[in-house]
């Protein structure tokens, strides 16, 4: 059995596609490339499909993660061109690599997020950003399949920055970028909770709701401050591709006369 780890994204209108719905089109997707998958055992079989720390349907994504076992092998890029083939645009299959090491989800211990806040200066942004990170806690409430519940914000935050848009908007146009890395903790902080807790210490508030995009997730590196890539080790487990023969004579042989 060969095992497969892809990179996903969730682009444009697509963003509102719920975890399920991606399901269903990915599966459609494996038997429109004809991928040789495994199947579970019981009464119900279905293909083994393990999916990672989805994000929240209405968010676009450049960083979902899926794994996928096969029964025979196949060449890591050539089965992502076939799939991304078969998904509709927007949901595209950007990146693969064969298992070579275990606990992917293991490895996602943290996102960066993009939160563009139509209608906020980036000077209102800024002081907002600068009062949330002052504060020891922030609590928000969300309400859960339990309940209501009330849990802090401010311990999950890693960075969180207030930018300017791209240069190409006019100068009245109002937008502010918010650059977020959070921390995967139990309970989950989700971007959204972000800006409820910006909203109650800062009284930050966008009259539109704000377009939320994952750029990255993956382990969080304490001392840098980055999200590494969860599928470099894969790639560094790799054996190095033999050497040809032709290229062994080139490196050893000697060098001849000068002509």
């Amino acid at each position: 059995m060969q095992r497969i780890r892809l990179r996903y994204t969730k682009r444009g209108r697509l963003r509102f596609t719920s975890h399920r719905d991606f399901q269903r089109a990915f599966e459609r997707a494996l038997r429109r490339a004809e991928v040789p998958m495994a199947y579970s055992a019981g009464f119900t079989p279905h293909p083994k499909v393990s999916y990672a720390n989805a994000a929240p349907t209405g968010v676009g994504s450049e960083a979902e993660y899926l794994e996928i076992a096969l029964t025979a092998q196949r060449d890591p890029e050539k089965l992502r061109a076939l799939l991304d083939e078969s998904l509709p645009a927007g949901l595209d299959i950007i990146d693969a690599v064969e298992v070579r090491t275990s606990g992917l989800a293991d490895r996602l211990t943290a996102s960066v997020w993009e939160l563009r806040l139509e209608g906020v200066t980036v000077a209102a942004a800024e002081k907002a950003v600068a009062t949330f990170l002052a504060a020891e806690t922030v609590e928000v409430q969300r309400k859960t399949k339990n309940g209501m519940r009330t849990f802090d914000t401010r311990g999950a935050v890693a960075e969180l920055l207030a930018l300017a848009p791209q240069a190409d908007r006019p100068l009245d146009d109002a937008c502010a970028i918010l650059r977020l890395v959070v921390r995967h903790l139990t309970p989950a902080v989700r971007p959204d909770d972000v800006l409820s807790g910006l909203q109650a210490v800062a009284d930050l508030a966008p009259p539109v709701p704000a377009a939320v995009t994952r750029l990255a997730q993956g382990l969080f590196d304490e001392e840098s401050g980055t999200v590494t890539d969860p599928l470099a080790p894969d790639r560094e487990a790799a054996p190095a591709a033999p050497q040809t023969a032709a290229g062994t004579v080139s490196a050893t042989a000697p060098e001849g006369p000068a002509a």
